[in-house]
């Protein structure tokens, strides 16, 4: 008996792991053909691009990985992919605050205020894009964050109804975590695919923000 529950049990971890990895390899491969050089991507004329969250430093500055996502986001506006852009972030608690850390890096590159968006409630990934098209009234976009988290981005756009192309921001090594942080992708990309089932509305919403008019209305500083 104790045989045969250990090989159950060896049994059902295999078909677990078999799962796991089926889904994964399903969302990377459909969504590689949507990932774009910011060159190709600035042939795109999306209605926004819309720039991912990726945390902040103790100082309120944004981190490399952060850094580098809004460097690309301001790239692409700057070639002509979209004329505004969303910066979507957690904004969850007074002491951290990443949309207006994205915002005011972008302001210093140069880009109008009046052309960028916050988007306060972007807590997850689902979240800022549900809310891109829900709130935002978006429905053609860049996404840009660091390539390993763009299939999963792209994956959900897809599914809620968005015509999205993605451009990796991965501009240097960022840290020794990085495997980790790719293993918890791996996982996450499990709880998107289930998401993605059921469908359910982001965890905020609020009234619609059209993308036509300032920025501005979106400051709260």
């Amino acid at each position: 008996m104790l045989i045969k529950f250990i090989l159950g049990l060896i049994l059902t971890g295999i078909v677990i792991i078999l799962i796991i990895t089926g889904i994964n390899l399903y969302i990377m491969l459909k969504e590689k053909g949507r990932i774009l050089s910011v060159q190709q991507a600035s042939k795109f004329h999306a209605d926004c691009i819309l720039v991912l969250g990726a945390g902040i430093r103790d100082d309120g500055s944004p981190t490399w990985m952060l850094e580098d996502r809004i460097k690309i986001g301001d790239q692409l506006y700057q070639g002509g992919c979209a004329p505004k852009i969303i910066m979507s972030g957690d904004h969850g608690r007074a002491e951290h605050d990443e949309v207006n850390a994205m915002k005011k890096y972008s302001m210093r590159q140069g880009i109008p205020s009046e052309d960028i968006f916050m988007d306060h409630a972007g807590f997850e990934t689902y979240d800022s894009l549900y809310r891109a098209k829900k709130i935002f009234g978006a429905e053609k976009i860049v996404i840009v964050t660091q390539k390993y988290h763009l299939y999963r981005a792209l994956y959900i756009a897809d599914k809620l109804g968005l015509d999205a192309r993605g451009v990796a921001s991965d501009l240097r090594f960022y840290s020794k975590k990085m495997a980790y942080w790719k293993f918890r992708e791996y996982l996450a990309r499990i709880k998107s695919f289930i998401k993605c089932i059921s469908m359910p509305e982001a965890k905020y919403l609020g009234e619609p923000i059209d993308l036509n008019v300032s920025g501005d209305v979106t400051n709260d500083k």
